[in-house]
């Protein structure tokens, strides 16, 4: 584990040296040459295993007790290919394949080959050694660098600068997504404010706030680009809107109100595979009065992420077929036919596809998309969002222990409240009425329950915006 929050401790200055994301060749921008979040902290399990496919790239995510540091393998076996992540971690904190028993340490080394004669030493042999890709932990996020690990040290981790300005005065919502289409196609779309009021509307919009989105680019080279939106939006009574984009992953608008105080929208876009990506939303807020800031802490994780999980599936499905469109007539690469862009409201769009062909950004260049999906599939919450997060995880297991209580509860009642005129030799009206209100109460309950139990599961197929009536 690399902690690129400090300086790192060197007794040669002259050995210090920076290099920045993308590599060193000034007209391309190599994605593997980044750091990339893969997981909120606290959302990993010091006992489990975790997986993440990383560019492609199949990891193992796991915790290592002997050195207390997260760490991320290659989700693949040197002996016989078998997936690391169906294995354990053993008694002396290794990481045990599960076909054979070869175990590892932290540093990817083999320590043990259970097949081998006493006297052998295959195990030291630089092939038997599992691949170990640098991570760090910065601001609750596990990264994972991809590229040569030589290179890991000396490139900063992509982090939210602003956090580190009076960091007690922030207050801070945060969720993930899997989501089916590209982190370029992500990064366009939260770069494009213009929509929130049509594609938003009735969750975080509102169509009687459209209109004229003037931006404007303030910088722009291989490490990203600053814009500012002077007027900024709900036309200009929230103040100016600063937007950035760091190369590759990152971007964030930063704006202060008088009524609310700095509020800031931060993005990564972490690219898992062709047409896939894993979203880290952050919603820091600097809020001028401490009410707010009350309310959302105490608020559980999970009741915001089934409000945000809402807003996602907002666009998530023209997203999935907007980008099999533009690949259909030539990609980024074409992006100029493909769209029309007449207004000043699509700058920072074009200026991401135009940073993508200039610097060769793509990090899947010679694939093509997969199929596309049904909806239903699309709107999937459980594999894309819930098995992976903590609270809501632990937030579904409870509700269905009550759910399941509720309906005893229900059943015990109903049956009271039926078998009553056959045991009691004077029928009690006030226990028959308790009992048959009980079991009313329980169904409805239980009802409630469960449609809140399905919102860990799946998105609402009609969004908000087209709901009859609104």
């Amino acid at each position: 584990m690399i902690d690129l929050t400090k300086p790192a401790e060197i007794s040669d200055v002259s050995d210090v040296q920076t290099i920045l994301a993308g590599g060193s060749d000034p007209t391309r921008f190599d994605s593997k040459e980044a750091w990339y979040p893969v997981y909120y902290l606290g959302d990993l399990d010091r006992s489990k295993l975790a997986t993440f496919t990383l560019l492609g790239q199949d990891l193992v995510i796991w915790w290592d007790r002997n050195a207390q540091t997260w760490r991320a393998f290659v989700d693949r076996c040197p002996h016989r290919l078998a997936r690391l992540s169906e294995g354990r971690i053993a008694e002396d904190g290794l990481l045990e394949c599960p076909y054979h028993g070869w175990a590892f340490t932290g540093e990817g080394d083999c320590d043990r080959i259970p097949q081998q004669p006493a006297d052998s030493k295959a195990q030291t042999s630089a092939r038997a050694c599992a691949d170990a890709l640098p991570t760090a932990e910065c601001q609750g996020l596990l990264f994972v660098y991809a590229g040569q690990s030589e290179n890991a040290a000396k490139v900063k981790v992509p982090s939210i600068e602003a956090l580190e300005e009076s960091p007690k005065e922030w207050t801070l919502i945060d969720t993930f997504r899997d989501l089916p289409y590209d982190a370029l196609t992500l990064l366009e779309n939260v770069l494009d404010s213009s929509h929130l009021p049509f594609t938003h509307h009735r969750s975080v919009g509102n169509r009687a706030n459209a209109a004229p989105v003037d931006l404007e680019l303030v910088t722009s080279d291989k490490q990203g680009f600053v814009g500012a939106w002077e007027e900024g939006p709900r036309r200009g009574k929230l103040g100016r809107q600063d937007t950035v984009f760091v190369a590759p992953n990152l971007m964030w608008h930063d704006l202060t109100s008088k009524q609310f105080g700095r509020t800031m929208t931060v993005v990564y876009a972490t690219p898992t595979s062709k047409g896939a990506c894993r979203l880290f939303a952050r919603f820091p807020f600097k809020f001028s009065s401490k009410i707010p800031k009350f309310f959302i802490e105490i608020t559980p994780r999970w009741v915001s992420h089934i409000s945000q999980n809402g807003i996602l599936e907002d666009d998530q499905i023209f997203l999935h077929h907007q980008e099999r469109y533009l690949e259909s007539i030539g990609g980024s690469n074409n992006f100029a036919k493909a769209f029309y862009l007449p207004t000043k409201a699509d700058l920072f769009v074009t200026e991401l596809r135009k940073w993508v062909n200039q610097f060769e950004a793509d990090p899947f260049p010679d694939e093509i998309l997969p199929p596309a999906m049904p909806k239903h599939v699309l709107l999937d919450r459980y594999y894309s969002h819930t098995v992976n997060c903590k609270s809501c995880r632990d937030a579904l297991k409870n509700l269905q222990r009550i759910r399941a209580s509720v309906a005893a509860i229900g059943s015990i009642s109903w049956a009271v409240a039926t078998l009553s005129p056959f045991i009691l030799s004077q029928i009690s009206i006030w226990i028959v009425s308790v009992a048959v209100a009980s079991a009313l109460s329980a169904g409805i309950a239980w009802v409630a329950l469960g449609q809140l139990e399905r919102r860990f599961y799946d998105g609402q197929s009609i969004p908000l915006r087209n709901v009859s009536g609104k």
